[in-house]
């Protein structure tokens, strides 16, 4: 599929905000739009309308991207609702079928949209230069996607700590700044890397590599 255009359903607007500042960087020629809901759970309950009104009148070069938090939930299960919801809807995912002809990706944040900040620390520092360069060598910060008790509630307190949010975390504000700075290169979050590489399916050179 000659991908021309990448509409991405994500569960809340600081979601969208973080993909408008990255996605064209992995695809510069492609018509990015983002399509927030106003939470996981208001996302997956118009799920299954919104992917049948795709598979109704989706114009050629259109591929979907569906991404959520994990949270606290298991994430096959979680990827597996909404698989199913894709096939519900008579659309095919990456999952399910051989080669880069699918209609639907469907990827998990592990746990929660912050976690990405964690994985690109320095461009959390170049928007935020107070906050200190030692912060990320926590052990308990090492692993972006195993940090526990609530990424952004974590990432809220180290922000706060160095000067900044004081009157809490104003995340569509802090997804649009952090998302200018990503090198998504260098991103240590697992969840990311493999929701970057399968973006990187989409670009025209990958149908010959």
């Amino acid at each position: 599929m000659n991908t021309t255009m990448v509409h991405f359903l994500v569960e809340e607007p600081s979601m969208a905000e973080l993909i408008q500042a990255i996605a064209p960087k992995v695809l510069p020629e492609v018509h990015i739009r983002t399509v927030p809901f106003q939470s996981k759970q208001d996302l997956l309950k118009k799920l299954s309308k919104r992917l049948r009104g795709y598979a109704r009148s989706r114009p050629p070069g259109l591929r979907i991207v569906v991404l959520v938090d994990r949270d606290s939930q298991d994430c096959l299960k979680l990827k597996q609702v909404l698989e199913d919801h894709v096939h519900e809807a008579r659309l095919t995912t990456r999952s399910t079928t051989t080669g880069a002809d699918y209609d639907v990706l469907v990827r998990i944040v592990v746990e929660e949209l912050e976690s990405w900040y964690f994985g690109d620390w320095d461009a959390v520092r170049t928007t935020y230069p107070k906050v200190s360069a030692r912060a990320i060598h926590k052990q308990a910060f090492k692993d972006p996607d195993a940090i526990r008790g609530g990424t952004w509630e974590r990432f809220e307190r180290v922000l706060k700590k160095h000067g900044y949010f004081g009157g809490g975390l104003r995340k569509i504000e802090a997804a649009r700044a952090i998302g200018r700075h990503m090198e998504p290169s260098r991103n240590t979050s697992l969840s990311f890397r493999c929701f970057w590489e399968a973006l990187r399916e989409f670009r025209p050179e990958s149908a010959g590599a």
